[in-house]
């Protein structure tokens, strides 16, 4: 008998935001369109680009201006996340009636995995033209879908052929269609990675899968031996349903309206960015043990540090107390242009460590009772008072889904 051999899915949605707004406005349809952020409050990157606009240049995360330059004709709208999500819902929903083993990867993308399927390829190829005919019929959209042996072949083949794509890799296409490309290409390389590869003479997939595993788990540690087995189309991590529940860390950033330049200001801002970081993780019902702040200055330059806490904890006055600690010592107090936090190494919350003074249990009731009131009568219900101060960003993110209006 033959080995067994796993058929998977990954489909992809093609310029997704864009293409949402295409499909529910047909004056759209054919025309260059970008989705991005409001220009006047300083949020003016791309978001996402319809394919008429991206054969003008224009790229995801590019500057509005930029954007413009390239394509004086685009239609410029501002994003819809609620519509966003409700469309990646009902896009999985459909992919749920095919398979229950359906893992999303980002809101435009998902894995599915054919537990039933005896040929990759006739199988996969043909689950693959059903989901695309059904999703382009019911919502208006195309998408590229990768079909492979794993999660890695099936990422590496959606991108291969876009948009409105259908690709198939199998393990035997990896040393032709695979190793020939740019070892940027592989899923998981980033820029840092790539600049340390070109100075080991790495320069392609091939190259990478061909290089001593040893060699590369002494430079890079355990991500070494992971990039050279994907190097060589090995990946054996399941389709898990259960992925999106996991999480590693809560965070949110956000662009300030313009510069900041004191430690009062952020240190407002931080206050603001805290509160929503850890609410988010009480309603998951997570706590956790590091904090994390990343800046973004006005040169693009950046920084990031973290913390570790003495505790687990999902309220607001420990979690605040690490992210000003982190500012005080590493901002050189540059002008600050994004300020980011997060709260990682979570874990359920199933209980916590009792103090002295009953410090912990204060705050979690104060923290309970600030949620039940604002789930009550709106997030702006109950706010801080420095959120009425110049500084504040509270109500231009309130009422936002991912940074951005409903």
């Amino acid at each position: 008998m033959g080995r067994f051999v796993r058929t998977v899915l990954l489909a992809d949605m093609d310029a997704f935001f864009a293409s949402v707004e295409q499909a529910d406005n047909p004056a759209l349809r054919g025309k260059p369109v970008i989705v991005c952020g409001d220009p006047e409050k300083r949020h003016g990157i791309v978001l996402a680009a319809s394919y008429e606009a991206k054969r003008c240049g224009v790229k995801t995360a590019m500057p509005v201006g930029e954007a413009r330059r390239l394509c004086p004709d685009a239609v410029f709208v501002l994003p819809r996340m609620a519509t966003y999500v409700e469309v990646s819902n009902a896009i999985l929903a459909m992919m749920k009636e095919i398979t229950p083993l359906v893992e999303p990867f980002s809101i435009d993308e998902a894995f599915l995995e054919l537990p039933d399927a005896t040929d990759l390829v006739r199988d996969g190829v043909e689950t693959a033209q059903r989901l695309k005919a059904r999703i382009r019929r019911e919502i208006g959209v195309t998408c590229s879908i990768g079909v492979g042996p794993n999660k890695l072949l099936a990422k590496m083949a959606a991108g291969l052929e876009k948009p409105d794509g259908l690709t198939v890799l199998t393990h035997e296409d990896v040393p032709t269609r695979l190793w020939p490309l740019p070892v940027r290409e592989l899923f998981g390389v980033g820029p840092r990675l790539e600049r340390h590869f070109y100075r080991m003479g790495i320069r392609t997939i091939g190259h990478l899968a061909q290089t001593d595993p040893e060699r590369l788990a002494r430079r890079f540690g355990l991500i070494g031996r992971v990039l050279h087995l994907s190097a060589n189309g090995i990946d054996y991590s399941p389709v898990d349903p259960a992925s999106v529940a996991v999480r590693r860390s809560i965070g949110h950033m956000f662009t300030l309206p313009r510069d900041y330049r004191t430690f009062e200001e952020l240190r407002v801002v931080l206050l603001e960015l805290v509160d929503d970081v850890c609410h988010r993780a009480r309603a998951r019902g997570y706590v956790g043990q590091t904090v994390s702040l990343t800046l973004r200055f006005a040169d693009l330059s950046g920084l990031h540090r973290q913390k570790k806490l003495e505790a687990p904890t999902n309220v607001t006055p420990p979690v605040f107390a690490a992210a000003c600690d982190l500012l005080r010592r590493f901002w050189n107090g540059q002008s600050v242009r994004m300020v980011g936090v997060s709260l990682g190494a979570l874990s359920p919350d199933t209980g916590f460590q009792l103090d002295l003074f009953g410090r912990e249990a204060r705050q979690r009731r104060l923290a309970a009772a600030i949620d039940r009131i604002r789930a009550r009568h709106g997030k702006t219900s109950l706010l801080r008072a420095v959120s009425l101060t110049p500084a504040s960003v509270f109500f231009d993110r309130a009422g936002k889904i991912g940074g951005h209006r409903r």
